[in-house]
């Protein structure tokens, strides 16, 4: 019989080749928050909901992209515009109604400003979907700023649709390519892949499930490391870990692996080794969190997102792969942020990956 550890070893060998082009063309990477959100309904991100914890937080993050090779910026993700009122109905009657708010923040066009960052040096703003709090506003951009939206985006307007969240604004002007992954034969953890230079410096990947379009990206900060920019896949980094082959390569740190046993409730959350009272992490073989199965959940195709979702798993797992989920506030304390570079993520990703545990972490949310 295998042993549980030996088995851990033998699927991390095999995960090490996920049919990634060698290459030393990078690009460097620099992380926006641009907002934070509450929302008072967070059973359509994350299940369970636990009564301590009836909101949940959201930070938006943005990345500036950078190409080493040629210096061209681009931006996967803007965050949201700081005018919410002016957005469609559909999502302006949120703010109002008080299902999301936020503290007063700066747009992302003001924060690149503000860094030294001319908006007309950003030749391509990427949308990993076309969420409100992705798309930003486009028309704070100049027109030589191109717009990459996924395959099957909903474009849409307000107002001959009512119900969109997109207007005009959002496409006036302005070269709007989108993309198509049948074009491509390249395959990452089983996730179709776009080579965004043509130098395996960026890749796009198509990732079903969240919204008609979704994307995520890999960027390639070293000849042998990546940051995978998830986007959407999950809300929480809850829905991604503990899993067999992660807890084996990343074990839980010993002071927060003993926090657990009392602020893990065992009303909500069980293992084969728990007993009432006394959670037991290491036996858990599945995330904490899932992926709401419900009428109004976030997720349109939510059985695609589980499996969009457990691919992205397998670069968890990897120690030259680092996962950020769009709205993951464990990173709060520990990413960062702009001036400052990700592409020396190694020297945090240790910091990062169990933070959500602890119950200082404005991440944690598994008390009872």
């Amino acid at each position: 019989m295998i042993s549980w550890l030996l088995l851990g070893s033998l699927v991390l060998r095999c995960a090490a080749d996920f049919g990634i082009p060698s290459s030393n063309a990078t690009v460097d990477v620099k992380a926006f928050n641009v907002a934070n959100l509450t929302a008072t309904l967070p059973g359509v991100l994350i299940q369970p909901v636990l009564p301590a914890h009836p909101t949940i937080r959201i930070p938006l993050h943005a990345f500036l992209i950078e190409h080493t090779a040629t210096g061209k910026r681009f931006m996967f993700d803007i965050g949201i515009r700081n005018d919410t009122a002016n957005l469609p109905p559909s999502v302006s009657s949120l703010f109002a109604s008080g299902v999301y708010s936020a503290e007063p923040f700066k747009p992302i066009t003001d924060l690149l400003e503000e860094g030294g960052i001319p908006l007309d040096s950003i030749e391509t703003v990427i949308w990993s979907h076309a969420h409100f709090d992705h798309f930003g506003d486009m028309s704070k951009f100049p027109n030589t700023t191109g717009l990459v939206i996924g395959p099957g985006t909903n474009t849409s307007l307000y107002p001959e649709f009512p119900n969109s969240a997109l207007q005009a604004s959002d496409f006036a002007g302005r070269n709007v390519t989108e993309l198509d992954f049948n074009q491509t034969d390249l395959t990452f953890s089983g996730l179709p892949a776009l080579d965004y230079f043509g130098d395996g410096s960026f890749y796009l990947l198509n990732m079903p499930g969240h919204l008609g379009g979704h994307m995520s990206a890999l960027a390639r900060v070293t000849p042998s490391t990546f940051i995978v920019l998830g986007a959407d896949t999950g809300h929480h980094p809850g829905q991604l870990r503990p899993r067999p082959n992660f807890q084996h390569a990343y074990p839980c740190p010993t002071e927060l692996l003993e926090q657990s046993k009392t602020s893990v409730s065992t009303d909500y959350f069980w293992s084969p080794d728990t007993r009432p009272g006394v959670f037991d992490l290491s036996s858990r073989a599945q995330p904490l969190l899932s992926i709401p199965d419900l009428p109004d959940t976030a997720d349109s195709n939510p059985v695609a997102s589980r499996v969009s979702l457990d691919k992205v798993a397998e670069f968890d797992a990897h120690e030259d792969f680092f996962v950020l989920l769009a709205h993951d506030s464990s990173l709060l304390p520990v990413l960062p942020y702009f001036p400052n570079s990700l592409n020396t993520w190694k020297e945090i990703k240790d910091q990062v990956l169990w933070g959500f545990l602890n119950e200082t972490n404005p991440a944690y949310r598994f008390g009872p």
